[in-house]
């Protein structure tokens, strides 16, 4: 899932673009997708198939909405003359602004995340970077899935567009993570929709194109159970059972 705010964000902030255009957006997005399906191209030590995806990240079925993170984000005039190491550049997955959603991480409960390593990546390097990871206290799993990481290794370093705003870089890695604090992205959508329902704003238009004004009341209230069924996964089977 991505969200054009944070992708705005980032392209102002971490890239230095005064003014992003949907080409410079689109080739974040772009970035996101290749390193997803790599594995589907090249060859790695740990390849992770789509269907691995669904099987990891989706507990329940409603609850099937991954957050997307991406580092490093460097822009192609401000190369790094030494490259980040795995666990920098892991560590960077768990910060806001390499989100592609924004929320706030820590505010939520991870239930699982696969990470997406490109280029010059080995295994031990990866697995003490998770080790590190997983003692941080602003990082929290939910209780009933305490160590849901699942790792994928590629060789192939990521491609950037020649001339594009991204550096070339000898590693990087994207994180697909399922984290309760993504329903903060719902609660905005629904205050927004209020205020504008609340003056029927637009509705006349999907009306007068055969909806009924009903369905919005019912996707509405669809998008508030969503809410809540984030809500619940959050509690921990601990509080509910005292």
């Amino acid at each position: 899932m991505v969200d054009n705010e944070a992708i705005y964000e980032i392209c102002t902030k971490k890239l230095g673009i005064a003014r992003p255009t949907y080409t410079n957006l689109n080739r974040l997005i772009a970035q996101i997708v290749s390193s997803i399906t790599a594995s589907l191209r090249f060859d790695g030590a740990l390849n992770v198939d789509l269907t691995e995806f669904q099987t990891n990240l989706v507990p329940y079925p409603r609850i099937h909405f991954p957050l997307a993170t991406y580092a490093p984000i460097v822009s192609s005039d401000r190369a790094y003359h030494e490259q980040l190491s795995v666990s920098e550049i892991a560590h960077q997955c768990f910060e806001p602004g390499n989100q592609m959603v924004k929320c706030d991480p820590r505010t939520g409960k991870f239930m699982a995340c696969c990470m997406l390593f490109r280029g010059d990546v080995v295994p031990k390097d990866v697995n003490s970077a998770i080790a590190a990871i997983k003692t941080k206290r602003s990082i929290q799993f939910v209780d009933w899935c305490p160590t849901g990481f699942k790792v994928g290794i590629n060789y192939q370093p990521p491609t950037v567009v020649p001339g594009g705003d991204l550096a070339k870089l000898q590693r990087a890695v994207c994180m697909l993570a399922n984290t309760t604090s993504i329903a903060e992205a719902w609660a905005r959508l629904d205050d927004k929709f209020d205020l504008m329902y609340a003056k029927r704003a637009f509705v006349h238009w999907y009306v007068g194109e055969g909806m009924e004004e009903g369905e919005f009341s019912e996707a509405r209230e669809d998008l508030a159970a969503l809410e809540k069924d984030y809500e619940e996964v959050a509690v921990d089977t601990y509080d509910e059972e005292y």
